[in-house]
């Protein structure tokens, strides 16, 4: 079976009028919903005033009347348990925190939000702990109302004073993109009983008051801000739908849904969180974790190996129909994914020899080998997507944007012409090392004796880190590659924990890596790709960028007033990221592919970000 994302349907229910007719002549363009945003649609620009919901661009799709989103189901049945499989382990309950390993879904399980994000637009919030947003005109501020009826679990409500320790703890103890987010809030100002504005320190970022939006709220009267930054496995306090019932830690943490959930009618929670209880299984290999799904263990099983979807869906419990198959569809990014080059290494500094080791990079030949051919590359930052410069020539706006860094973008990239290389399936296409050895004899680089070496003798050699089985295997196709030129690529595969903290402090040359990127880019992108995260520990910015054309590029992304100028923006980031090879490019799937037990159930409609299992339910 497979699932078209909400773009390629009929109208949701609650649609303003306007909304409606945009993304009613949006449907002939496809199912990827962007044609949404052209035209009229993207002109729109949201009234003064508190309102229901707030968009990046244009007007929200849902009216301040619609009563579910149309990707949930407010009819689904409540109860039973939903149980998932988790690769890895965890020694903490807060993701908030640098420190430790987290369960990453106390996120949004039991901490929520002032606002919900709505999944099938770009980027576009509903209320939930606030029942009412404005934001100023030229957004230099952002007022939050918060909803009368929110509760924290312990029955305690929601207050202003609430969403001021939560700015302040968060940015000085935080993840670091909350660290950098939250500390461009200039002041904090208590409008009314229920009722907070933040003002920011510029009004540059047009994003900022959607980003503040997502802030998730802490309880003041049951954490110390002193302490707020330990790692910590006592059940955390929140106004989400669920509480921490039962830890085993590092293998199990059980969820509970709270009977007196405050916010289960509201129109952006209608249909979702419909599980009695949430159970997050850990195992140590994906091997193990799979032959636990075969067996019963766990529910849900997202597959991320083609050759195992092709061929080792054999057992007992899918031939009986209790395991179901299927392909979900989106409209997003494809996510950026690849072998990263730590560029504060000196063995990456050259752009040349990054260049090299992209060319040895055998798609076809591993694709066909190793995944039955059912993979696709992934070409640049938002490939599959309108935000994408591949394929495309520079707009005049991008030239524009682009000209104080004339050397930043290569011709062939500005030009639309550039394209990862293809190769002829063979595993040692003589075109490609040549190319390669081109690139390196550039670099002052020679072959002697077998072995590649530097203008100082010293032979090109580094280390992959891998965290699991799958990435070993992977970097051992792509070392035979290497070998030819005698490069020497050694592999060192870690436990979870010893990985996450070399990540964390960049200790690494290369590693396999990924961000996910939305149709609505933004800060996410200085903590992932910006000098100023460069040096910061436990950033995403694995590999080291310092380009100041990238921070440049950011900066206008978040600075855009209209969608065709986030658009240029976005694909002027696309062309200096594609330039400056900081990754080995891998691939991605046509569909996500899943596999349930029949009893679990889902929503006929899938949004436009694909599956989104916060909706599904257990049929008892």
């Amino acid at each position: 079976m497979t699932n078209r994302p909400l773009s390629a349907r009929p109208a949701a229910q609650g649609l303003t009028r306007r909304s409606a007719l945009s993304l009613a002549a949006a449907l002939p363009f496809g199912t990827s919903g962007l044609a949404a945003f052209a035209g009229p649609f993207a002109a729109l620009a949201q009234e003064p005033g508190p309102h229901h919901a707030i968009a990046m661009h244009g007007a929200p799709l849902y009216g301040p009347d619609f009563t579910h989103f149309a990707y949930a189901n407010p009819d689904a049945p409540k109860g039973g348990t939903l149980t998932f499989g988790v690769l890895g382990s965890f020694d903490t309950l807060n993701p908030l925190i640098v420190r430790g390993t987290p369960n990453w879904w106390v996120r949004g399980l039991v901490h929520e939000s002032l606002m919900a994000r709505g999944r099938d637009e770009a980027f576009t919030l509903y209320g939930l702990l606030a029942e009412g947003v404005e934001v100023a005109e030229d957004r230099s501020s952002v007022t939050f109302t918060l909803n009368a009826d929110a509760r924290f679990s312990d029955g305690e409500p929601v207050k202003t004073s609430d969403l001021i320790f939560s700015v302040e703890t968060l940015r000085a103890k935080g993840r670091p993109n909350h660290r950098a987010t939250y500390a461009r809030v200039a002041r904090m100002e208590e409008t009314g009983e229920r009722a907070l504005r933040l003002v920011f320190e510029d009004a540059g970022d047009r994003e900022l008051p959607l980003i503040m939006g997502l802030m998730p709220v802490l309880p003041a009267h049951a954490l110390t801000a002193e302490t707020f930054d330990r790692t910590t496995l006592e059940p955390p306090l929140g106004s989400g739908a669920y509480r921490v019932a039962e830890v085993e830690p590092g293998q199990r943490v059980i969820f509970e849904r709270n009977p007196d959930y405050w916010g289960q009618d509201i129109p952006a929670m209608r249909g979702h969180f419909n599980a009695e209880r949430i159970v997050y299984e850990y195992f140590r290999t994906e091997t193990t974790m799979f032959e636990a799904f075969k067996a019963g263990v766990f529910d849900i099983f997202p597959e991320s190996d083609p050759a195992r979807w092709t061929a080792g869906y054999d057992f007992p419990a899918v031939t009986s129909g209790d395991v179901v198959k299927e392909g979900f569809s989106d409209g997003l990014p494809k996510r950026p994914d690849g072998f990263v080059f730590n560029t504060r290494r000196a063995v990456f500094s050259d752009v040349r020899v990054r260049e090299a080791l992209v060319q040895l990079f055998d798609f076809e030949w591993i694709n066909t080998s190793m995944f039955h051919g059912l993979y696709e590359r992934t070409q640049g930052y938002f490939s599959g997507s309108e935000l994408s410069a591949v394929g495309r020539s520079a707009s005049d706006s991008e030239r524009t944007l682009l000209a104080p860094f004339p050397d930043a973008v290569r011709s062939d990239v500005l030009e639309g012409t550039w394209q990862l290389p293809v190769s002829d399936g063979s595993g040692r296409d003589r075109a490609l090392l040549s190319e390669a050895f081109r690139l390196l004899a550039a670099a002052g680089y020679s072959f002697d004796g077998g072995q590649m070496s530097g203008p100082d003798g010293q032979p090109l050699a580094f280390e992959f880190l891998a965290s699991n089985r799958e990435q070993e295997r992977l970097a051992l196709a792509y070392k035979s590659s290497l070998d030819l030129l005698g490069i020497d690529m050694t592999i060192r595969t870690v436990d979870s924990a010893q990985y996450q903290e070399r990540l964390r402090r960049f200790d690494f040359d290369m590693i396999q890596y990924g961000w996910f990127q939305s149709l609505s880019p933004g800060n996410e992108q200085r903590t992932r790709f910006s000098p100023e995260s460069a040096d910061v520990e436990g950033s995403f910015n694995m590999a080291g960028i310092r380009e100041p054309a990238v921070a440049a590029m950011i900066e206008a992304l978040l600075a855009a007033d209209t969608r065709e100028a986030f658009v240029d923006a976005a694909r002027a980031l696309d062309r200096v990221l594609i330039s400056g090879t900081y990754l080995v490019p891998h691939y991605h799937a046509p569909q996500s592919w899943v596999a349930r037990r029949a009893r679990i159930r889902h929503p006929e409609t899938t949004s436009l970000f694909g599956y989104f299992t916060d909706t599904w339910w257990v049929m008892e």
